[in-house]
């Protein structure tokens, strides 16, 4: 089993991962209101998944304006600062990386959770076929309105504000979420950009925002320190492009150009097949000099013969990691895989959160 790549070390910018394993970002609501604070059971939660590679927390908004889910963690307020501050600390204690993922969910959100009940913000007024999670219930998105062209430098000070206060609560570098129909993503496809101003028509317009914010954060934490999740193909939350590899073939050059640590890329259909629509992932690593983190449906055998034919650096584990605290030493003794909850995911305390046992306290027990 140790034999595979997977557990072997890897240099990521100045910090050196001892395995390949990523933990991805996985979005569990349960935040604190009304400040969306992260909860003293997050320092548990993240504490105990310390041995992977690298740790990347669930999805944090840049803004109230951002959140887009009830109880999803914040990282604009002095408070929010503090809670994960909490958790890196922890984390770091057991010896482990943790890259924070920040985000504006843009049209994929809610009017009760928005500063004034006010509208989502969207590239173009066009509504979200789908659900959001708000008052306990999953209810229909709210119609988006337009950005304005002037609010758009706003947007951008967001997630330099995110970014700073990231480091400020003491994480080993940012995750900027370009991915499943947020609000980035949402500007690159023209499936939800119908703009006619310079960020609207061509690839290199629509591109731009993401680039935009990619540059920004990474002269803050430093490109050595700054990541981007990407999905080029997923139809998550209602979006999607007519000519895609162009497209991200665009982003990925920009993004190389701005020498960040690593692309994050969602294959396939984002928690779905693989297979959903063409598209050559290779194009997306040759362009890229950094590291690439493949994700999407990986399990050991996938993720050791991806890693051993050199189509990627890192592999991201989701809902595995979620079951399992220790799914590294699990993989290593290829032990069998607690299975997850679907019913505890989102919301909740303790219960499908922190209480999965490991290998020992499961050999324990019996």
């Amino acid at each position: 089993m140790s034999q595979t790549k997977l557990f072997e070390p890897f240099k990521l910018g100045p910090i050196t991962l001892p395995n390949r394993l990523v933990m991805a970002p996985l979005t569990r609501n349960r935040a604190v209101p009304p400040g969306m604070v992260p909860s003293p059971l997050a320092i548990d939660y993240y504490g105990q998944r310390a041995s992977a590679g690298l740790l990347i927390t669930e999805a944090s908004q840049v803004s109230q304006q951002g959140q887009g889910y009830q109880d999803t963690p914040g990282i604009y307020s002095k408070e929010q600062v503090e809670g994960w501050r909490k958790v890196t600390d922890r984390v770091h204690e057991k010896g482990g990386r943790v890259f924070i993922q920040i985000w504006h969910v843009g049209r994929i959100s809610h009017t009760t959770l928005q500063p004034g009940g006010g509208k989502p913000v969207g590239p173009s007024a066009i509504r979200a076929k789908g659900k959001t999670f708000v008052n306990g219930t999953f209810t229909d998105i709210s119609e988006p309105r337009a950005l304005e062209l002037s609010e758009i430098p706003g947007i951008i000070d967001d997630f330099k504000r995110g970014t700073e206060n990231a480091l400020a609560a003491g994480f080993d570098g940012v995750e900027i979420h370009g991915a499943n129909g947020y609000l980035l993503d949402q500007f690159a496809k023209d499936g939800t950009n119908k703009r006619t101003d310079a960020y609207g028509g061509s690839i290199e317009n629509r591109a731009k925002l993401m680039l935009e914010v990619s540059k920004a954060v990474a002269a803050i934490a430093g490109p050595e320190r700054t990541s981007i999740r990407i999905s080029p193909v997923t139809p998550a939350n209602d979006v999607s492009d007519s000519n895609p590899q162009p497209l991200f073939d665009h982003i990925v050059d920009g993004l190389n150009a701005l020498k960040l640590t690593y692309i994050h890329v969602i294959e396939g259909a984002t928690g779905g097949p693989r297979d959903n629509a063409p598209f050559d992932y290779a194009s997306l690593r040759k362009r890229f000099s950094g590291a690439y983190v493949a994700n999407n449906g990986y399990d050991f055998d996938l993720a050791t013969k991806v890693l051993e034919a050199g189509g990627a650096d890192l592999i991201a584990f989701g809902k595995p990691f979620i079951s399992n605290p220790d799914l590294v030493e699990r993989l290593k003794k290829g032990a069998p895989l607690n299975e997850w909850d679907k019913a505890t995911f989102y919301g909740g305390g303790a219960k499908g959160y922190t209480d999965y046992p490991t290998l020992a306290a499961a050999q324990a027990a019996e």
